[in-house]
């Protein structure tokens, strides 16, 4: 009993004031010190979580979007993936999973996860947090050297001799790689077909300026003469006017200085043929056709430096990525000047020079190059086409008027310095007579593609344009689907999985006790499924709200004998009805994606390869600079060729 006895005194003389120091101080409730709560882990915090919720259909049998996340078993197993936790983060914030209808997360749970993904976000490399060292050694990739696309060897030979014979369209078309570009150099490969063609090509070229034993067509005379600057005279011997031919032609075939002994290589091919009987222009041929199929000609090459480190490209190496990214072309006289000069290391001067390149006509090699992979409008008309009898005004000619619209818009926003936004909204486009008679635009009249001002809301920007509409509906109908997922990835640069191999085909011609329900109903039947109500949930509603536009985009208001729904509400809750009130969506709550997502792709067009996690902060720096002038579109364009990866090196041990 005594330590009762103690605690009725201690609180005897608390009563009157006379409690010592040491006896208060073991009396009061201890005074709780800050505590930073425990970091949740994969395995005991978050692998449950994905357990109960997630793991019913990315497990390794159903693999929902090609995903298993029931084999990541270990904390070392989750943070080596980068790319899936920002995905899965990306996927929460737009209330997508778990999808709407299943069991979801509680407010504790979804508070672990959420902090969970933070702090593997945190716990990366932080590229701003780096030295300039640092970071630059990063960014400069290994040299590598990649070989002309068709089109980039195609504009090459037009440039190269001042005609153009389409001789690129004698190649097989390549396939995308990389960021989805047919110039990715990993995907750029070379087969005995494939010279067997460049060497067509080159006969092609030469056929029509040195034609064997004919003289060759007026309309080249100023190209031929250009070509043949010596013939051999009195004075001159075949030789000597060869290797001039040859001196002057080599440079601007290898967008380099050429060496004696290219030359003289190259001469060798020369007088060999002119020896066996070959007149001037015969053996001069046979020499230009191995310049033409020389590696130094098919291929951007770069010559990696003789000591480890990171270093600048060589200046003509420069010249060409420039040259290649802006106009899919070689670089002209004032590039190769700069270069010689050793000016293209200047920071002003690439600026400089962008500024006019874009202002030249062969900018649109930009605008057909780039514009015509990212939107997709490349296959329409040949591997895309809208029924015939579904749409019988649908042809060649119309096709490539399609395709000319979003060209020339293109190429406006780049040419005229306008803001990368008008992609999604735009008072502004082209059309011919018949382009404006599809769009119910009066006083345009004949062939000619011509700018026009548009007064329909709905219209403007990408998302009004036949060309884009068509290519993303089936053949005899739109498609809310393909639409939808058009925005989704082209736009805003979201993934979707493909569809999963058991899921039925929606009919769009319903029978039965499904005969009275409207396209939109059977849809939102189609995506009530589990396995489908995810991505259907966000790819739907946007493309109901392009539902006005047909399959070649003409404007309607009904379908069917029922007025067009056009109303969409995404997962996040935003409603909207219709092309106009859409665009304004995506201008206001998605700038952020599309901004980030055009300036990946531009950046991995104009590297030739996969964007890797490093080059994410030359995106962020190219977003910050659109975010700083009114979206100018060439800041974009400034801030990629003054970046690391797209000047600099990085020659390993």
């Amino acid at each position: 009993m005594r330590w009762l006895r103690l605690v009725a005194f201690v609180g005897l003389l608390a009563t009157v004031g006379l409690l010592p120091w040491w006896a208060t101080a073991w009396s009061e409730e201890p005074v709780p010190k800050p505590t930073t709560p425990p970091q949740p882990t994969f395995v005991q915090d978050v692998r449950p979580l994905l357990k109960t919720y997630c793991f019913d259909c990315h497990n390794p049998s159903r693999r929902k979007g090609g995903l298993d996340l029931a084999e990541i078993e270990t904390d070392a197993a989750a943070a080596g993936r980068d790319d899936l936790w920002d995905s899965v983060a990306e996927r929460m914030r737009a209330k997508e999973m778990p999808p709407p209808k299943s069991k979801q997360l509680t407010a504790d749970e979804q508070r672990v996860l959420t902090e969970w993904l933070k702090h593997a976000a945190e716990s990366r490399v932080d590229y701003d947090k780096l030295t300039k060292e640092q970071r630059e050694e990063l960014l400069a990739g290994e040299p590598f050297s990649r070989r002309l696309n068709r089109v980039e060897y195609g504009n090459t030979l037009r440039d190269l001799f001042g005609i153009n014979l389409h001789a690129g369209d004698l190649l097989p078309s390549e396939g995308g790689g990389g960021e989805g570009f047919d110039n990715a150099g990993a995907t750029l490969f070379t087969t005995p077909v494939l010279v067997e063609k460049y060497l067509e090509a080159a006969e092609l070229v030469l056929g029509a300026l040195l034609p064997a034993g004919k003289k060759a067509d007026p309309k080249f005379d100023a190209a031929r003469r250009s070509l043949l600057i010596a013939v051999p005279d009195a004075k001159t011997s075949p030789r000597d006017a060869a290797r001039t031919v040859l001196t002057a032609f080599l440079p601007r075939a290898f967008r380099r200085p050429a060496t004696d002994k290219e030359i003289d290589r190259f001469l060798d091919v020369f007088e060999k043929a002119h020896a066996r009987g070959d007149g001037y222009e015969p053996a001069l041929k046979l020499a230009l056709k191995g310049v033409l199929i020389s590696p130094h000609f098919l291929f951007l090459t770069e010559t990696p430096a003789e000591k480890t480190g990171t270093y600048p490209l060589d200046q003509y190496e420069v010249a060409a990525h420039l040259s290649y990214f802006l106009w899919a072309s070689m670089p002209d006289e004032t590039l190769i000047g700069l270069a010689a000069k050793g000016k293209l290391h200047d920071p002003a001067i690439l600026r400089e020079q962008v500024r006019r390149m874009v202002r030249d006509p062969k900018s649109r090699g930009f605008a057909e190059s780039f514009g015509g992979q990212w939107l997709g409008i490349r296959p329409l008309g040949t591997t895309v086409r809208p029924d015939a009898k579904a749409f019988p005004e649908f042809d060649d000619e119309l096709a490539a008027t399609m395709r000319e619209e979003t060209v020339l818009f293109l190429d406006t926003i780049i040419r005229e310095d306008r803001s990368v936004l008008d992609v999604i909204d735009a008072d502004y486009t082209f059309v011919n007579e018949r382009l404006a008679a599809l769009y119910k635009i009066d006083g345009v009249k004949g062939s000619e593609m011509r700018r026009v001002k548009l007064t329909d809301p709905n219209r403007g920007g990408v998302l009004g344009h036949a060309g884009i509409l068509a290519v993303t509906s089936f053949p005899h109908r739109t498609s809310p689907v393909l639409r939808g997922r058009w925005v989704l990835e082209e736009l805003l640069g979201v993934e979707v999985p493909p569809p999963p191999p058991d899921v039925p085909v929606l009919n769009d011609r319903p029978k039965g006790a499904d005969a009275s329900l409207t396209f939109r109903q059977m849809l939102e039947k189609h995506r009530n499924k589990s396995e489908c109500a995810a991505c259907h949930a966000r790819m739907d509603p946007l493309g109901f709200g392009l539902e006005n536009f047909d399959a070649i985009g003409r404007w309607r208001t009904e379908q069917g004998g029922q007025p067009v729904d056009s109303a969409g509400v995404l997962p996040t809750g935003e409603k909207f009805s219709g092309p106009a009130e859409l665009k304004k969506l995506l201008l206001e709550k998605r700038r952020a994606e599309f901004l980030r997502n055009v300036c990946r792709k531009a950046l991995g067009y104009a590297l030739g390869r996969e964007i890797k996690r490093v080059d994410l902060s030359v995106v962020q720096d190219c977003v910050k600079s659109l975010e700083a002038c009114e979206f100018h579109s060439s800041r974009l364009l400034e801030t990629i060729v003054l970046s690391y990866p797209f000047t600099h090196r990085n020659q390993m041990k």
